[in-house]
Order: structure tokens, then C-alpha cells, then sequence
């Protein structure tokens, strides 16, 4: 499986780890900081909670990941990464919309 993504990414083993570390760095980052905002809006009702806690983390995690690769020197990779998913999100939207 690590050898796909290192083939698919076209990186190094070292690299690889990079990239998995700021993945999971900047993801662990991200929930934290999910928390902190959610105690700090004081929701404590579960069908309310979980739905904005999950629009939080969506919006926190790209800027999360992108502070996390800047020491781990990977910042380049994940700018890409991040312009890929935004184009596929926007690709998927207009495809939504013509179909109508």
C-alpha cells in the first residue's frame, strides 16, 4: 500500500514519511483546535454538535496541514494536493449543475 502511494505521489520513501506525518500531525492539529473552537461556541446538544464540528474541521484541516508541512518541508506537495481536491469539488459542482 505505502509503495502505491509513493509510486502514485512520485516521491521517496522519505519523503512518503513526510507527507504521512503531516497528514497525521496536521489532522490530530485539527481536531484539537475543532474542540477548542466548539467548547468555546458552547453547543452541547449532539444532533446540533456533530454537524458543525464536522463543518469546523472541514474548514480548519487545509490551513492546519498547510502550517504542519512548512517545517516538515513539504509545503509545496501539499499546495498541490490542495489545488487538486479544490478542482475536483469545483469539477463535481458543475457537473451537478449541468445535469439539471
Amino acid at each position: 500500500m505505502l509503495k502505491r502511494l509513493q509510486d502514485k505521489w512520485k516521491v521517496n520513501a522519505w519523503r512518503l514519511l513526510l507527507i504521512l506525518v503531516t497528514f497525521a500531525v496536521g489532522g490530530s492539529l485539527t481536531g484539537l483546535l475543532g474542540k477548542k473552537v466548539m467548547s468555546l461556541l458552547s453547543i452541547t446538544t449532539p444532533w446540533f454538535y456533530i454537524p458543525i464540528y464536522i463543518i469546523i474541521v472541514t474548514l480548519i484541516w487545509p490551513f492546519m496541514v498547510l502550517a504542519v508541512s512548512v517545517p516538515l518541508g513539504q509545503f509545496r506537495f501539499f499546495v498541490a494536493y490542495l489545488k487538486k481536491m479544490a478542482g475536483r469539488f469545483r469539477r463535481r459542482r458543475t457537473d451537478e449543475q449541468t445535469n439539471r
